[in-house]
């Protein structure tokens, strides 16, 4: 069998909460978990090989940051130069889920092919969004490009499981939305798990106690079970979608740019 290649990856914060955001908005209520200061981090992330660069996921405008009440600290796209990575030029995008932080920047990526799951088009544009609660993360603008996309024949449907290029793989997981997908690379210290929104924090999954915005709470706690699998059970290549634990474990690309911070490195702190 031929040996698989070892990329890089990238992850990207580019947005953040308000640090004051409480813990019971990050967890189902009724679970017995003491209350404080728990916010959230918004991520792309970038896979790269001598071979390619992939992008996941597009992240939100300020705009989006505006309305979300969310503090944009870097334009996508800026964060991807800093990485010198051209966004005009990026050819593949893999897109996790549909939800306004995810699929934000479409428009950023005139050159890419977008992979999604067929259920997560499915979710986004059916019969679900008529609950307000389950439509809220999305942005009708961002679904309706989406869609304007796939008539121009730039969106590669997936159905479950399915290796993309030699070393990256799809794994739909569901749970958080219909069609959510995880990310599989292939690294030098193991296969890399690009868990996103499967579970928002790594205490998500090591308790057992999903995020709140969930659309299938059974498959959201069998994706955490899916994950660790694909991760051969090693904590360090299991990265949550949306902890800031990420950028202090891991190390940052340099002193200047903390907010890329390098995962097919070993984590430099243990949490």
């Amino acid at each position: 069998m031929p040996m698989l290649p070892h990329h890089e990856v990238y992850a990207l914060r580019y947005a953040v909460t308000e640090p004051d955001r409480p813990r019971r908005e990050n967890f189902l209520p009724g679970l017995d978990l003491h209350d404080g200061p728990m916010p959230l981090d918004y991520f792309i992330w970038v896979i790269r090989s001598p071979e390619r660069t992939v992008v996941v996921d597009t992240g939100f405008d300020a705009e989006a940051a505006a309305a979300r009440k969310r503090r944009l600290l870097h334009r996508p796209i800026d964060l991807l130069a800093r990485l010198g990575v051209d966004a005009a030029s990026v050819r593949d995008v893999i897109l996790t889920h549909l939800h306004y932080d995810h699929a934000g920047g479409l428009h950023d990526f005139p050159a890419a092919t977008f992979h999604l799951q067929d259920e997560e088009m499915r979710y986004a544009t059916g019969r679900p969004m008529c609950h307000a609660c389950l439509r809220a993360p999305f942005d009708a603008r961002d679904v309706m490009e989406a869609v304007g996309l796939v008539h121009t024949g730039r969106v590669k449907f997936h159905d479950g499981d399915r290796e993309l290029f030699p070393g990256i793989s799809l794994h739909r997981v569901g749970g958080h939305t219909g069609g959510l997908q995880a990310v599989r690379v292939a690294t030098a210290r193991g296969p890399l798990v690009l868990a996103s929104d499967a579970f928002h924090f790594a205490e998500n999954r090591t308790r057992r106690a999903p995020f709140p915005l969930v659309f299938h709470v059974g498959d959201m706690l069998e994706g955490f079970l899916r994950c660790e699998e694909l991760a051969d059970g090693r904590d360090d290549l299991l990265i949550p979608g949306h902890d800031p634990a990420v950028t202090r474990r891991w190390p940052s690309l340099s002193q200047d740019e903390p907010d890329i911070v390098c995962l097919h490195e070993a984590p430099t702190v243990d949490e």
